[in-house]
């Protein structure tokens, strides 16, 4: 028993010794993170020597990254004048003296030495690992949240990786698993999803770029396409064009509960029973819902009498 942990004890120490300095520092660094959090007591000193041993270390730079954001980073509550912003429900209203409705939401308020600190230290893990999924991920998310209202970075940042996908076709990583082609589309639009809901003038012109810029790599894919049909229908209130979008994704996928449920949206905001009355089967056919199936059945069949 004693040899055996004396062996075990050998093994374990020289796993530890065969770890490369990067390996040591990472260590360190996560566990200091999992109790102080990326920007707490001691979380500084520890890049500052990862750094020092290991100047061109992405993960590294990108404790750097996460160190320099979280430092960057705080909030405050602000009146707005609509009841959404930014996607999000107010934190609080309050009336003010003349009875009328404030709405007070969380702002996001950044350092903007910091934050320029962290994007430079990103930047540079993405030029070492073009192809790390997780890294690219890191700046689009960190520049929506700073940019707000007005995502052109973020958009410029989404739109390089979309064309870096088209032109080096790579093999994705995430913190260096291998990941298909399937994730990267998901993560584009996820990007979409998030943008959209913004529902500003800025959000929604990204939204449409990076959706064209989507269609043009996977011009079957009916995501992209639905996008371009609520990008019409929301923001350019144009029915016509809408459904021209939605018309393509039923033709691929008939069963496409989305498309067709906005379709149907749109021939009920139009007052066109007609309309309404052509998609109401494909609706029909494509939920999961019996309760809903139900009330679509009832609305056709009472479409149907008139």
């Amino acid at each position: 028993m004693k040899k055996a942990l004396i062996l075990a004890a050998l093994f374990v120490a020289a796993a530890a010794y065969a770890q490369t300095p990067g390996e040591t520092h990472k260590a360190r660094y996560e566990r200091q993170v999992r109790i102080t959090g990326p920007a707490g007591v001691g979380v500084e000193t520890i890049l500052d020597r990862w750094e020092a041993d290991c100047p061109d270390d992405p993960a590294m730079l990108e404790g750097r990254y996460r160190y320099c954001l979280n430092k960057a980073l705080s909030t405050k509550v602000v009146p707005k004048d609509s009841g959404r912003w930014l996607g999000k429900e107010p934190v609080l209203t309050l009336k003010d003296s003349t009875g009328r409705d404030v709405n007070y939401f969380e702002e996001n308020i950044f350092v903007d030495s910091l934050f320029a600190r962290s994007q430079t230290a990103i930047s540079r893990a993405i030029s070492m690992e073009p192809s790390e999924l997780a890294y690219r991920v890191d700046k689009i998310t960190a520049l929506i949240l700073y940019e707000k209202d007005s995502p052109e970075l973020a958009t410029g940042e989404l739109l390089s990786m979309i064309d870096y996908h088209r032109t080096s076709h790579p093999s994705w990583t995430y913190y260096g698993e291998a990941v298909d082609e399937a994730t990267f589309i998901s993560t584009v639009q996820e990007y979409c999803y998030n943008l959209f809901t913004y529902a500003t003038p800025g959000s929604y012109e990204a939204f449409r770029k990076v959706s064209e810029a989507m269609l043009k790599q996977f011009p079957k894919n009916t995501e992209f396409m639905g996008n371009m049909g609520s990008y019409y229908l929301a923001c350019e209130q144009s029915p016509r064009k809408a459904l021209k979008w939605y018309n393509k994704v039923l033709k691929i996928n008939p069963k496409d509960y989305t498309a067709a449920k906005n379709c149907v949206v749109l021939a009920r905001k139009e007052k066109n029973e007609r309309l309404e009355k052509k998609y109401l089967p494909m609706l029909i056919a494509a939920t999961d819902s019996e309760i809903e199936r139900r009330g679509y059945e009832a609305r056709l069949e009472a479409l149907s009498k008139k």
